[in-house]
């Protein structure tokens, strides 16, 4: 049975109303994408800046790597008697929904890795999106925090997230600790990275040591402190989780992105469809009262037709 003319004309509002919130959601993601791939971008010089002062910190100390350093907190003290150190992982996924499957690839590739440990290990989640995720999966986090809206928001994410990391750490609840999420290949795809932020052994050490100096002056490191490796650790760590985070948050709105772009495709051929069938009907509405008439005039054209 066809739908009637106000059923189609209150269809077709519905379907304008829609487009006009897709268009808006669309040019946020496109605005938001933007101000978090500046965001990882102008980290790049900062982030460049510390790990040459690392490298230049193990040159000038070739026999204090990080394996004698626990008194700078780069070695966690022992697991309490009784205990054995568990993996730890921090989960980059969304608050938000309209991100086709982000979360839900994410999660997918998490649980895959996972399943080859021995152990389920600690886990930490950004988003309340991927912590449901996670618990369907059988992965309850242990805590979760508030997915960034904001650049402004990320650096006291970071900050709350490595305060956990550290109670974990120094408490011995935590061995290994691991971050992964999904980063932008372009503005409509993404892919699923996972990095190790602790322990800092002598592997992550020799990278630094190795690494080439960009210029050919010989770098000296003045006005050294007993805690001068603490805290470009503690730059390290911060630039390394701000820029995941902020890799993710630019994912997250590229998922968008495309999802309000699907969107609005589907609603414009919705409307087309809609608007065929109003055209039909008002069509078949005039059709139906000129043959009204023509008969009427027929009937009142014929001899008595008027009696």
């Amino acid at each position: 049975m066809s739908d009637s003319l106000p059923l189609l004309r209150h269809r077709l509002k519905i379907a304008g109303d829609l487009g006009a919130v897709v268009k808006t959601m669309k040019a946020m993601a496109a605005a938001s994408i933007t101000q978090f791939e500046q965001a990882a971008s102008a980290l790049e010089e900062y982030a460049r800046a510390v790990e040459l002062s690392l490298a230049l910190y193990f040159r000038q100390h070739p026999s204090s790597g990080t394996a004698g350093t626990k008194g700078e907190g780069l070695i966690p003290p022992p697991a309490p008697r009784g205990t054995a150190r568990r993996g730890a992982l921090l989960v980059f996924g969304t608050d938000q929904g309209m991100v086709g499957q982000f979360n839900e690839s994410l999660v997918e590739k998490v649980v895959g890795r996972l399943a080859e440990e021995p152990e389920p290990p600690l886990i930490w989640a950004v988003g309340e999106r991927i912590q449901y995720r996670l618990e369907n999966a059988g992965y309850v986090p242990a805590r979760v925090f508030p997915a960034p809206n904001s650049t402004e928001a990320i650096a006291p994410l970071i900050a709350s997230i490595l305060e956990e990391i550290e109670g974990a750490w120094e408490g011995g609840a935590a061995g290994n600790v691991s971050f992964c999420r999904n980063r932008p290949l372009s503005r409509a795809r993404y892919e699923f990275s996972w990095s190790c932020l602790l322990p800092l052994d002598e592997h992550w050490e020799a990278r630094f040591r190795h690494l080439p100096w960009p210029s050919g002056n010989l770098p000296e490191l003045v006005h050294e402190t007993p805690g001068t490796l603490a805290a470009f650790v503690s730059q390290y760590l911060f630039v390394s989780l701000f820029r995941a985070c902020a890799e993710s948050a630019a994912a997250e709105n590229g998922a968008r992105l495309a999802a309000m772009q699907r969107a609005e495709k589907n609603i414009e051929e919705r409307q087309h469809d809609l608007q065929q069938d109003f055209n039909r009907q008002r069509q078949k509405g005039i059709d139906e009262e000129l043959f009204d008439l023509l008969a009427g005039y027929e009937a009142l054209s014929k001899p008595g037709g008027r009696d």
